[in-house]
This record gives structure tokens, C-alpha cells and sequence, in this order.
């Protein structure tokens, strides 16, 4: 298999190219094309002996690049997305919703046989904490948040481009937060910036320093470790497997999942609103790069039903959810997060 991975130096791209790295040795995989924007700021594994491309999707001569690019690929595995600058909201646009419709127009003018896209759970729209939702729920995003909104205007695209050409397969991916101890550093940047120095606040969440966990009511989330989520992309693309499907590890985390990795004795559940409230008035004054958007989001995405790639593609997480956050709340200071930070893919949220 020839296998273009756009976005190949973000976080995920990195432990995808793992895994088709492992791939390759295995027979299984003839070729790795990466392509970003500048390509790795590092060499050696996983990075050696990747065919690299740089182009960045916005520029006006994107298109015609990437189909020569993609030319004879078997598949097209697209992690195009940033979630910085935040403030930025014309630049984020640019690259997430026309970003990805020049590569998914690319992918279909190279007539590439199969396109498998980084969707997330944030596409989806208000759902249930408690009932588990599979992948018919409707993708209309969260208004106030722009990551889901835009998640679910790039699903919209792919809906269009599925009608356009019936012969191209097409795989969405909706993983839950990825996290882990190699994206933990980014992820520390994304959202937190520089309110707290990263060993601080490494220290500060070890186990057991926080005795009572504030916690905002109500919220459910889900996690799956960057390994894992490597794993689905590899094997829905080696079994061509179309159509989406959620991706997420057990447990669900809530208050007490979340309290008992991080040695909580107790927690209290305090209203949403006031998470809200916090992150707006920090945000304002640019004290951290997390708008209430994000907080938005949290409140009203679904939890999501992972049956349909354990039983369809076979796909089980190795790394529990808990212990997904435990590395990253460990590695925070502890290692340099790996690639650049053009056309990053992922932010945790995918």
C-alpha cells in the first residue's frame, strides 16, 4: 500500500507514522508520504525514510500540489486541523473548513480510492451523558464553540463530496480527547498556556495533592490514548472500512473516574456555568487561550457508543481512558512535545 498522511507531524500524524512504520516492516505498507507545512523539525524514527512534502493547504497552488502528490496512493489519511492561534478565527477557518475542502477536492481529482478523515466527537450536536449514542447521531456541532462548529461544517463537506463521487470510500473518524504522555506538553499549551508553569502544575496534579476535586456537574467525557487512536487509523484504512465510527477507550470519566486517578478523597460537583464564567474572564484577560466555547462543548456532546470499530474493524484500546489522562497529567514538563505547529492535528478534543 502507497498511504499519504496529511498533517504527519502533528501529534496523532506522529504515532500514525509509528504504526505504519511497524506496517512497512511488516509488508504491509510499500510507501509513507507525509506532508505538512514545513515537514519535521527532527530526525530519525518515525520520520526516516517518510517521502515528505511541504505545502501548506492555504496557499493558492495547494490543490494542484496535493493531487500530484497524491497520485497512485492506495489511501488518503487527512489530520489537517489547528486549534491555535485561538483568537484567530479568519486563520482557523482558512485551514479547517477551506483547508480541508482543497484536500478533500485534491484527493478526488487524484482519484485516490479511499479518503479517511480525522473527524471528532465535537462534530456531533446536544446528546445524551447517560445513553450512549452510535454513529446516526446528527453532526450539527455546538454554536458557541468553534471547533465543533467547524468539525461539523467540514462533516457537511464530506457529505457533499461522498454525493459527488459515490465510487470514493470514505472512513470518519470521531475519536473522543486523545491524550497521552507524547501530545501532553502541546496539549498544556493549547489550553492552558502559560497560566501555571508546566512543572508546577505537573507537581500539582500528582496523585493525592488535591483532596477535593472541583468538578463541573453533570459532564461525561471520553478519552483514548494517542497509540490507540494510531491503531484505528491504521486499521480502518489496511481494511478499508467505510463509513464512521467512534473511537474512544474505557472507562467513561467523570467526577469519580477523574477523582480516583488523580487520589481525590472526595470531589464536588459545582454548576457548569461557573467553569464557563472562569474560563470567559481568564480568557478576556488573555491570562489562558481557552475560550468558554470549549466548556460549551464539554456541557452538550454526547457520550458515544464505541461498539461498531470493536466489532466491524476489531479495534480494542490497549491504554484505559484513566490512565491515558494519568500520562498526560504526568508528562506535562516532562517531555518535548514532537513536531511543528502548522496544520496540527490533534487537538485532544479529536
Amino acid at each position: 500500500m502507497r498511504i499519504v498522511v496529511l498533517g504527519a507531524t502533528g501529534n496523532v500524524g506522529t504515532a500514525l507514522l509509528h504504526r505504519l512504520q511497524q506496517a512497512r516492516a511488516d509488508g504491509q505498507v510499500q510507501s509513507i508520504v507525509g506532508v505538512s507545512r514545513e515537514g519535521p523539525d527532527r530526525a530519525g524514527a518515525p520520520y526516516e525514510g517518510v517521502e515528505w512534502h511541504r505545502i501548506d493547504v492555504t496557499d493558492p497552488d495547494a490543490g494542484p500540489r496535493l493531487e500530484i502528490v497524491m497520485r497512485g496512493a492506495d489511501a488518503v489519511i487527512d489530520l489537517v486541523w489547528v486549534i491555535r492561534p485561538n483568537r484567530d478565527r479568519e486563520f482557523l477557518r482558512r485551514v479547517n473548513v477551506e483547508g480541508n475542502r482543497t484536500v478533500f477536492q485534491a484527493v478526488a481529482h487524484a482519484q485516490v480510492p479511499h479518503l479517511v478523515y480525522a473527524s471528532s466527537i465535537g462534530a456531533y450536536g446536544k446528546g445524551s451523558k447517560t445513553v450512549p449514542v452510535d454513529e446516526s447521531h446528527p453532526t450539527t456541532g455546538t454554536p458557541t464553540s468553534h471547533y465543533g462548529a467547524q468539525k461539523a461544517e467540514v462533516e457537511h463537506l464530506l457529505d457533499e463530496l461522498q454525493a459527488e463521487h459515490p465510487d470514493l470510500l470514505v472512513t470518519r473518524l470521531r475519536p473522543g480527547l486523545i491524550f497521552g504522555a507524547r501530545p501532553a506538553p502541546e496539549i498544556k499549551d493549547y489550553f492552558l498556556g502559560d497560566l501555571l508553569p508546566a512543572r508546577l502544575l505537573t507537581w500539582l496534579l500528582a496523585p493525592g495533592r488535591i483532596p477535593v476535586l472541583p468538578f463541573p456537574r453533570g459532564i461525561r467525557f471520553q478519552a483514548v490514548a494517542d497509540v490507540d487512536i494510531a491503531e484505528a487509523y491504521w486499521q480502518v484504512t489496511r481494511q478499508r472500512a467505510a463509513g464512521a465510527f467512534n473511537v474512544a477507550a474505557e472507562p467513561v470519566l467523570d467526577a469519580r473516574t477523574v477523582g480516583q486517578l488523580l487520589g481525590s478523597r472526595r470531589y464536588l460537583e459545582l454548576p457548569v456555568g461557573l467553569f464557563a464564567r472562569l474560563a470567559s474572564a481568564t480568557y478576556r484577560l488573555r491570562l489562558q487561550p481557552t475560550d468558554p466555547g470549549w466548556v460549551d462543548m464539554a456541557a452538550v456532546v454526547p457520550i458515544m457508543d464505541t461498539s461498531r470499530i470493536r466489532r466491524e474493524v476489531g479495534w480494542n484500546e490497549t491504554v484505559s481512558s484513566q490512565r491515558a489522562v494519568r500520562e498526560l497529567l504526568d508528562h506535562f514538563a516532562g517531555l518535548e512535545a514532537l513536531g511543528n505547529a502548522d496544520h496540527r492535528s490533534h487537538s485532544p478534543a479529536e
